[in-house]
């Protein structure tokens, strides 16, 4: 993740230099081990699984009626 305020560019050179990590075998491997999950795609791939994943376990806490402290 990085600020709504970084340009377009360093955004677009991240992603790029992140997938090129995350197609490592070595990289992934330990990465699993950690129980680490890998995504790659683009940055509006990623803000798309941040708002289903809000909106998903917003379901859970309303349904199970958790509060904050």
């Amino acid at each position: 993740m990085a600020s709504a305020r970084r340009s377009a560019e360093i955004i677009d050179k991240l992603n790029k230099e992140i997938n090129a990590g995350l197609a490592d075998p070595r990289l992934r491997t330990r990465l699993s081990e950690l129980g680490g999950m890998m995504l790659t795609g683009s940055p509006a791939d990623f803000g798309a699984f941040i708002s289903d994943e809000t909106q998903k376990w917003a379901k859970v806490v309303k349904f199970s009626g958790a509060k904050a402290d």
